[in-house]
């Protein structure tokens, strides 16, 4: 999960709506629902998250899925936040495409079901406590990634924050088997790459950004996935050329 830094409002039409916040459940969906300006806000969200999805990061564009506003804290919850951009991200899965990515996970023969914003126990109460927002700056710290494609708690985190880190991944179901297979194909075009610009005396600094730095306002997909397999070697690439995504 890699850290959002807010920018902006979401547009003139989002705040207007926030000066009378909702107050009820009932009231927040019929009013999102009757929201007419969400393209936009999509955009501005996309545009600060350089693309990726806020909870896997995944690039679902490049795989025809869509995303939609996602709200951190739900609507069900937090009623007064459904029209704040500061509680607004951008999740995979359009919410008209889920059909259609059902049956690729059992064309592809896949276990899990949705991830991120429509993962079932995101749909549910949220404990907010326990929950690790990609708002919250230190949010990439708790995660590690395997190359089998799993995500997993970090090694170096107190008992609490390691609940924080299973609670999250479970909530989200970032251990889909979808984002599993696709974590997976990445890390090995990774390790293949790596390897043979070791093997070729070729440089390794211009692997890395190559992988990290941002090409048309976009990033590659799993960016903290990616930040870590290079290791220091990213944390000096973004430094010296994209300092803003440290």
């Amino acid at each position: 999960m890699r850290h959002i830094t807010k920018q902006g409002s979401g547009g003139h039409h989002l705040q207007k709506a926030h000066l009378r916040p909702p107050q009820t459940n009932q009231e927040a969906t019929s009013r999102w629902r009757s929201f007419n300006h969400k393209q936009k806000v999509l955009e501005s969200l996309l545009e600060e998250q350089y693309q990726l999805c806020c909870y896997s990061e995944l690039r679902s564009d490049h795989h025809e899925l869509g995303y939609h506003i996602e709200h951190i804290e739900n609507k069900g919850q937090a009623p007064q936040r459904t029209f704040d951009y500061t509680n607004l991200a951008a999740s995979a899965l359009d919410s008209d495409r889920l059909r259609a990515f059902k049956d690729r996970l059992v064309q592809e023969n896949l276990p899990g079901d949705f991830f991120g914003g429509h993962a079932q126990g995101k749909q549910q109460s949220v404990d907010m406590q326990r929950f690790i927002s990609p708002h919250q700056q230190d949010c990439a710290r708790f995660f590690a990634f395997l190359s089998d494609g799993r995500i997993v708690p970090a090694e170096n985190l107190n008992e609490w924050d390691q609940e924080r880190a299973r609670y999250t991944i479970d909530l989200l179901n970032l251990d889909s088997g979808f984002l599993k297979v696709e974590r997976q194909k990445w890390w090995d075009e990774l390790e293949q790459l790596f390897d043979e610009h070791l093997d070729k005396d070729m440089d390794i600094d211009c692997l890395a950004a190559i992988y990290l730095l941002p090409i048309s306002q976009g990033l590659n997909p799993f960016f903290t996935l990616t930040r870590k397999f290079f290791g220091r070697i990213a944390e000096q690439v973004l430094q010296q050329d994209a300092p803003e995504l440290l």
